[in-house]
């Protein structure tokens, strides 16, 4: 997942650090996720699920359906363009896809308006 657009990591109270930070002030339900805590990923040391064997795990398909179904956003193919473009490409891609057109402040997946400024965020799925 692309931190950047998490609420937890835009919120200004209790700001969670990120999916691969070790910090000990990560939520705890972050710090308790089976994918970031799965013994196969964290074995060999990988930065991305996409180089397992098991690509994509049950897991990793059931959290892509509820974000594909509740927020319009895949994990399965965020992690695949990162595969075939590298990280710097798909992040240039976030940057200008998850941008307020009002206010410029990223905009978050979890929410149908910008929380900066409340302007609502195209909420056509994939756009």
């Amino acid at each position: 997942m692309n931190c950047g657009i998490c609420l937890g990591y835009l919120r200004e109270k209790n700001t969670c650090p990120g999916c691969n930070s070790r910090e000990a002030s990560k939520p705890r339900g972050c710090a308790q996720c089976r994918i970031m805590n799965c013994g196969l990923w964290n074995k060999g040391g990988a930065r991305f699920c996409y180089v397992c064997e098991k690509f994509p795990c049950a897991r990793l398909r059931q959290l892509d359906k509820r974000y594909r179904t509740r927020y319009g956003m895949s994990m399965i193919e965020n992690l695949t363009f990162i595969k075939e473009h590298g990280i710097r490409e798909f992040v240039a891609k976030e940057n200008k896809k998850w941008v307020c057109k009002n206010c410029g402040k990223a905009l978050c997946v979890h929410r149908n308006n910008c929380i900066s400024c409340n302007t609502p965020r195209k909420t056509g799925r994939y756009s």
